[in-house]
């Protein structure tokens, strides 16, 4: 009886082990999207037009709120933008997709673009890092 126990354990035990995971210390993940996503570059805002409509992810746009548009970078990743010009920085999750204007590689809300730059410029030149990449998602529904 002790030997059926003590297999049953080991067994309960080595299906817990293989269901568990642990992050990459490395994070290798995010290291192949910086590598292979455009993260230099104009960055634009957007604002009352789209407040409260649906974005690409299914969540509800809020030019409140720290987000921001990618063209290809998947949803929920959070991303360090900086203005190349002030070195000014703010962090931000992509629940969108775009820009769609050439030379364009990002659109922040206007929360986030305006920690970092005036408004009225409209347009800024920043630089992109991809700072977690472990909540993200398809889509939301």
């Amino acid at each position: 009886m002790k030997k059926l126990n003590l297999a049953f354990i080991a067994l309960v035990l080595t299906i817990l082990a293989g269901c568990s995971s642990t992050a990459s210390v490395d994070n290798a993940k995010t290291s192949s999207y910086a590598r292979s996503h455009e993260l230099v570059g104009q960055a634009s805002w957007y604002g009352s037009k789209y407040h409260g409509k649906r974005t690409a992810s299914g969540e509800r746009y809020n030019m409140r709120a720290y987000t921001a548009a990618h063209k290809t970078l998947p949803f929920g990743t959070i991303v360090r933008v900086t203005n190349t010009n002030n070195g000014k920085t703010v962090d931000v999750k992509i629940n969108d997709r775009g820009p769609f204007v050439k030379g364009r590689v990002i659109d922040l809300s206007r929360k986030s673009f305006d920690q970092i730059g005036n408004i009225n410029a409209g347009t800024l030149p920043v630089k992109i890092d991809v700072i977690d990449d472990s909540n993200t998602f398809r889509y939301k529904h």
